[in-house]
């Protein structure tokens, strides 16, 4: 049975400098890994391809673009493997495909499962706010994507869908960024549950607002440049992010309460 502490880990103060810092050790520990990192990186892209094929077979472009940049919500518990490596290479252990595959698929078995259950709820909330969105701008219309595309970009109301889109998008990456942004290393380290997990990421996110909203707008940059790169870019952006991820927590954490 987990121990559940009345307390919660300190959290520590970290500058805008950390964010180059663990970009450059997460770079160091892709490059130490890259097979593994080419490998579960590509999951992600080939997931995303079919995802989106699925959506144009079925008439729903509109949600194409949604679904891409909601993939961000999703990406710190599909990068959970990659805590895994940095972990083994931060303590120099050998690396193995067994042992990779077998802590990833533990970790639907802990808490982490609950706490990748709460962020896959978000992305369905954004995905069902981006069609309402689209519905109470357009109507219930059928458009191709061309169709889409040039109505969004040469009317003023195609715009104004833009923007609205956009602001409630980051709201919403923003609330799901500040109770998950360390919550899935802190639970593949530690025999705590999820919502201590989650209460610590929104009070590191609140006591460095500067540092993590820098962090947040730095994954936002990666994860577009990997959509407009046909999300090839994620072979390289998904497993870099994860193991800066790692470092992140690393030097944001202190111990769990004894």
């Amino acid at each position: 049975m987990k121990k559940r502490n009345p307390t919660w880990p300190d959290v520590y103060s970290l500058s805008p400098s950390v964010i180059p810092e663990i970009l450059k050790a997460g770079m160091s520990d892709f490059l130490n890994s890259i097979s593994y990192g080419l490998f579960f990186g590509g999951i992600y892209a080939v997931g995303g391809w079919v995802l989106i094929i699925l959506l144009l077979e079925l008439e729903l472009p509109y949600l194409v673009y949604p679904l891409a940049i909601g993939f961000a919500l999703i990406a710190p518990f599909i990068a959970s493997g990659f805590y895994f490596i940095s972990h083994q290479l931060e303590e120099n252990n050998p690396l193995s495909w067994g042992r990779a595959f077998g802590v990833v698929g533990s970790m639907f078995n802990r808490d982490l499962g609950w706490m990748a259950l709460v962020t896959g709820f978000s992305l369905f909330i954004w995905l069902d706010m981006a069609a309402f969105i689209t519905l109470s701008f357009f109507g219930f219309k059928l458009f191709s994507m061309a169709e889409l595309i040039d109505l969004i970009f040469t009317t003023e109301k195609g715009l104004l869908f833009l923007f609205v889109g956009h602001i409630v998008g980051a709201i919403i990456a923003l609330i799901v960024f500040s109770f998950s942004v360390i919550s899935f290393p802190m639970l593949y380290h530690r025999d705590i549950d999820f919502v201590t997990a989650m209460v610590t990421s929104v009070r590191l996110v609140k006591n460095n607002p500067k540092t993590m909203i820098l962090w947040c707008i730095t994954i936002a940059a990666l994860t577009v440049s990997s959509i407009v790169a046909g999300l090839l870019g994620l072979f390289v952006t998904l497993p870099l992010l994860g193991h800066a991820t790692w470092h992140l927590y690393k030097r944001a954490v202190g111990p769990s309460p004894t």
